[in-house]
């Protein structure tokens, strides 16, 4: 497994990361698919078998939920709260979230 997560082309990962990859960029709504999708392509495959499992639940929430969570509009729940949804709080609240970088305003 390679250890830096930005060398992880699809085809490089094995197929739980492959599959959770694909369960990010395919959400439903296009917000939701660039915040989510972009934060796991660039980290999974760094990512250790308890943190998969992490995502993998944090990917069972609606979108609706995640968005709001991942944007700062509403608090995350106490009952729901983990490390890997604080860590994608973080990061998917900066600005220009899910954006390339090319993108991107500085």
């Amino acid at each position: 497994m390679p250890s830096d997560p930005s060398a992880s082309a699809p085809t490089e990962l094995d197929p739980r990361r492959r599959r959770l990859l694909f369960r990010a960029r395919h959400r439903g709504t296009k917000e939701a698919d660039l915040m989510i999708g972009a934060f796991v392509e660039r980290l999974v495959a760094g990512f250790s078998e308890a943190e998969l499992d992490e995502l993998e639940a944090v990917l069972e929430y609606p979108d609706v939920d995640l968005s709001d969570w991942l944007t700062g509009r509403r608090p995350i729940p106490p009952e729901c709260r983990t490390p890997m949804l604080d860590r994608m709080a973080v990061e998917c609240a900066a600005p220009g979230a899910g954006l390339p970088e090319g993108l991107r305003r500085p």
